[in-house]
């Protein structure tokens, strides 16, 4: 029977997958800045989309790799660096120079020939070369129409994910079975799902590091429509040609991003950034940033921590690419940077964060602010001189047809609005990253940083299907007019909130295309005071049926 693989979770990946990182090696040396050699200060606007992209790929600033040398670590998306100045701790931003290797392939057949056939990579380790590739077995090939299919339909113990590799003295590539679908269902009935509608994913390489003398790879995996597989970290040991996996019970179903090493080898720990996906959904937060620390007797098991949004000064929700550098840790996101002393990363004075974000100047004749969407009377009118600038939060169509829209900015007096959709307990407790309160709400989304509600570049869900991004509103979606949102991104406060009703003030307010974005990177506040988290009274009250 011949089999053929759903078309729709493969565009999803092809239109916003996020390229394997090369080889590289981990990196801890000292580092001599000169100021002279940092770059100078330029103007990036706000990017337009293409016609092949969504409006909100303006505000994808995922982290595709990160390039240091000693003047300079510089944070590459698809379409701008982040540029960070080590002699003054001073930001820029400037074009992009993400190499073509690692952007995502635009041509579909060669995309699908990639996943089903994919190339080997090389890693270079004293002085001699390895060649290494994950696949999925039996082999898959592009059929009739460019379908992904495969003749034979294999048992479960047949259908797995193998690690190649070809070493320097041969041709022909060793072979080590990672998991089969077997396994897959296995570790979903262990942990409290269904065994069926599983199946494999085709699997990637994050990173390749070298580290004690060993070489070790991340694999991650596709999710949605069924896919899932288990997070697996790969060791090999040239001197004893033997291959060792970590597959911690903690991140079975959670794609590694990257992978650094610290410690020594009788006492390691695996630092990775973690992110699922879900149908339509490439970026959904996971478990932040994970400190594995194994248990030298089983390494499947060991102590796990997590350092999200919810619990630590991260300032992203999703780490992509990580860097050591001696006892600093760079942890880099789609909504920011921060370095972090790896060694006390429990401490919150440990970390230095930067956020991205977009600004723009005010015109001087002043500018009408809507408090909502698509509202055709002005609430207020933002006065505006040669000095003054907002914050830029989002952008929104208005119009479908039109394609014309709003920006979201900053707004300090804020808006009230009460909402007839109140709060529940979230059912999906496991799904839950560390910290986050188990509250069904309009604001899920968003998450409390001790004194408002918050909502970063990575926690707004950039769907492709679904109606696109959710926000604090309601209305109906029409062919011509999106939802009228309050908000998307703005801060939330919260006034009241029942089982059927929300009530929030949000900082933020609408404008029409009057100004001209560009992106910067601010330091992170660090709140001297922080305050409880006032869902956490909700879960009392809901429990209790109050």
């Amino acid at each position: 029977m011949k089999r053929i693989i759903p078309m729709f979770g493969i565009i999803l990946m092809l239109s916003a997958c996020v390229s394997s990182v090369k080889s590289f090696s981990q990196t801890a040396n000292d580092v001599n800045p000169k100021a002279a050699n940092c770059p100078k200060a330029t103007v990036v606007s706000l990017p337009v989309p293409n016609k092949n992209e969504s409006f909100y790929d303006s505000f994808n600033y995922h982290i595709r790799n990160i390039v240091a040398d000693a003047d300079k670590v510089k944070f590459q998306t698809l379409k701008q660096d982040f540029v960070f100045c080590r002699s003054n701790n001073t930001w820029t931003v400037q074009p992009g120079t993400l190499p073509k290797e690692l952007q995502p392939q635009s041509n579909y057949v060669e995309f699908a020939q990639d996943l089903v056939n994919p190339k080997f990579q090389n890693l270079d380790f004293q002085g001699k070369t390895y060649q290494y590739r994950v696949v999925r077995e039996p082999k898959f090939t592009l059929g009739e129409n460019n379908n992904i299919s495969r003749t034979v339909e294999p048992k479960p113990a047949d259908d797995k994910v193998v690690f190649e590799l070809v070493t320097p003295n041969s041709k022909k590539p060793q072979k080590k079975t990672l998991y089969t679908l077997n396994d897959l269902q296995d570790v979903a009935v262990k942990a409290g799902y269904s065994a069926a509608g599983n199946q494999l994913g085709f699997p990637r390489i994050t990173t390749s590091i070298i580290y004690q003398n060993h070489i070790w790879w991340s694999v991650a995996f596709e999710q949605g429509e069924g896919n899932n597989g288990i997070a697996t970290i790969v060791s090999y040991d040239p001197q004893t040609d033997k291959f060792t996996l970590i597959q911690p019970e903690e991140l079975w179903f959670t794609q590694i991003t990257d992978l650094a090493i610290t410690g020594d080898a009788n006492s390691s720990t695996f630092w990775m950034g973690t992110n699922i996906s879900g149908e339509g959904n490439l970026y959904i937060p996971a478990k932040g940033l994970v400190a594995y620390r194994p248990n030298s007797q089983n390494l499947n098991s060991g102590s796990l921590t997590s350092y999200t949004v919810h619990n630590s000064p991260l300032v992203g929700a999703i780490p992509d690419k990580l860097r050591l550098e001696n006892d600093k840790l760079w942890v880099s996101t789609a909504n920011g940077v921060c370095e972090v002393n790896w060694q006390a990363a429990d401490n919150p004075e440990s970390w230095s964060c930067w956020r991205f974000t977009a600004m723009a100047k005010l015109p001087s004749k002043g500018l009408p602010l809507y408090s909502k969407l698509t509202n055709e009377t002005s609430a207020v009118s933002l006065s505006g001189n040669s000095e003054e600038t907002v914050e830029v939060l989002w952008w929104s169509p208005i119009d479908f047809q039109t394609q014309k829209g709003r920006y979201e900015v900053r707004y300090p007096q804020g808006f009230t609005v009460k909402l007839d959709e109140g709060a529940s307990l979230y059912e999906f407790k496991r799904s839950l990253p560390p910290g986050k309160p188990a509250v069904y709400w309009p604001g899920f989304e968003w998450h409390w940083n001790g004194k408002r509600f918050v909502r970063g570049l990575d926690e707004v869900s950039l769907n492709l299907v679904g109606n696109g991004p959710q926000g604090i509103g309601s209305g109906q979606l029409s062919p011509q007019t999106p939802i009228n949102w309050n908000a998307m991104r703005g801060d939330l406060e919260l006034l009241e909130l029942s089982p059927k009703s929300t009530s929030v003030k949000y900082y933020s307010g609408w404008v029409d295309e009057a100004i001209q974005p560009y992106l910067t990177v601010v330091p992170q506040e660090k709140l001297q005071n922080p305050q409880p988290n006032p869902l956490e009274a909700i879960i009392k009250q809901l429990s209790s049926g109050k």
